[in-house]
C-alpha cells in the first residue's frame, strides 16, 4: 500500500484509540500488539517470576518464535506453538476481538464459533515453521517503553518526548 492510498486521517498525527474488546488481566500477558506484520508480545513465565518470554506469530505464514527476555530459546516451542504463544493468541483475542486478530493474521475461521481456540487451530493445522528470534529485542524494548509510561504521573498535558509529532493543524 503506497503513501497515496492513505487517508488524511491516517496521515495525521493523531491515532484513534480502540477500546479493548473485553477486559483482560495483565499478569500472564502484560503486552500484546498487532504490529510489524505479526502478533507479538510478552508472556510471563509460569515457573520463574523473573523471566518473561517474547513470542510472535507472523501474519499469513504463521511462522512463530518464542524466546526468553535474554534471547534464550523457549523449551516448549519445538516445532509447534508453545503455551506462551497460545496465551498470546488468547489475550490478543480479548484485547482486539477475534475478527480483528483473524483478519490481521489472515486466518480463516467460521463466524459464529470463532474464538482464540479456533484461530489457534486454524494456524497450527497448516504446520507453520519455527522462525528466527530476531524481532524479540525490538518487541521487548517496546514493552519496556510502555512500562516506563506507567511510572509517569497522570497528566493531561502532552509528553515532551512525544512532541516530535506535528500538530494536526500545522501548515507546511
Amino acid at each position: 500500500m503506497g503513501d497515496g492510498a492513505l487517508s488524511v486521517w491516517e496521515k495525521s498525527s493523531t491515532a484513534r484509540v480502540v477500546p479493548s474488546a473485553r477486559p483482560r488481566k495483565l499478569a500472564k500477558v502484560p503486552f500484546v500488539e498487532l504490529a510489524d506484520g505479526r502478533l507479538q508480545g510478552v508472556v510471563s513465565s509460569g515457573s520463574d517470576i523473573g523471566r518473561v518470554y517474547v513470542s510472535s506469530v507472523e501474519a499469513g505464514t504463521y511462522t512463530f518464535a518464542c524466546s526468553t527476555n535474554n534471547n534464550r530459546p523457549c523449551g516448549g516451542a519445538n516445532g509447534w506453538f508453545c503455551n506462551h504463544i497460545r496465551a498470546l493468541i488468547g489475550e490478543a483475542v480479548l484485547q482486539y476481538g477475534v475478527e480483528r486478530v483473524a483478519r490481521y493474521l489472515k486466518v480463516e475461521v467460521s463466524g459464529d464459533e470463532a474464538d482464540a481456540g479456533a484461530v489457534t487451530h486454524a494456524m497450527t493445522s497448516t504446520r507453520p515453521a519455527q522462525g528466527d528470534r530476531s524481532a524479540a529485542a525490538q518487541v521487548f524494548s517496546r514493552f519496556l517503553r510502555h512500562l516506563a509510561y506507567l511510572e509517569l504521573p497522570p497528566v493531561t498535558a502532552p509528553l515532551p518526548e512525544m512532541q516530535w509529532f506535528p500538530t494536526t493543524r500545522a501548515v507546511a
